[in-house]
């Protein structure tokens, strides 16, 4: 049976619907960066979407061929996930995705290394006849978090938001944003299919000591 990062790691991709404090190990991740609203339909979002599951499906797939990965066992591509910030402030402003910055990824194996990465994006490009300069291998270590499981649409993530800030404030730490550090985001529902009211997104934000 395929490994399945959701439920072998569920502390980290199945958290309560009420905050909770967690260390998050480093972790490698294949990677798309851009700007904008990741609702416009022929937006960069969408098109990093696309990069990314071409890359981890030419990974997953790679025993099938002659490139042959050290330590590859069979997995499930871990879900998609996203990092997000907004140029000049701090936090996110659901009434302006026009100036969103982000970071989108899928988590990578840790058997997976850097050569293997590499070998996949000429692979890629190979055979889809599709420029993936874009995508890069993404080392992130996000440390001490506070994280909640949010269920609705994206643009009532504000509600969960605030409780995560009370519930830092309380046990003695503080939201720690920074050009370095973001407001994560995994998506656990595909929104393609699930009504809004359903969705369950993890969010994810690091900590710092008051």
């Amino acid at each position: 049976m395929a490994f399945d990062y959701k439920k072998e790691y569920k502390e980290f991709y199945l958290p309560k619907n009420k905050p909770e404090i967690i260390e998050i190990p480093s972790m490698n991740f294949i990677a798309v960066r851009g700007q904008g609203d990741p609702n416009e339909p022929d937006g960069e979002y969408k098109a990093s979407i696309g990069l990314l599951y071409g890359i981890a499906f030419t990974l997953k797939m790679s025993p099938k061929g002659d490139y042959k990965i050290d330590g590859y066992f069979d997995y499930k591509v871990p879900p998609l996930e996203g990092f997000w910030w907004m140029d000049g402030m701090e936090g996110i402003d659901y009434g302006r995705k026009e100036t969103f910055r982000w970071i989108s990824v899928i988590r990578l194996p840790d058997f997976i290394q850097r050569k293997d990465f590499e070998w996949a994006v000429m692979e890629a490009t190979q055979k889809k006849k599709a420029d993936y300069s874009k995508v890069e291998f993404f080392n992130y270590t996000e440390g001490l978090s506070v994280q909640c499981m949010h269920i609705g649409p994206y643009d009532d993530e504000p509600q969960t938001i605030r409780l995560m800030d009370e519930y830092a404030r309380e046990n003695g730490y503080h939201v720690d944003i920074t050009e370095e550090r973001f407001h994560h985001e995994i998506y656990l529902s595909d929104v393609r299919r699930c009504n809004p009211q359903n969705l369950k997104t993890v969010i994810r934000h690091p900590l710092k000591a008051i």
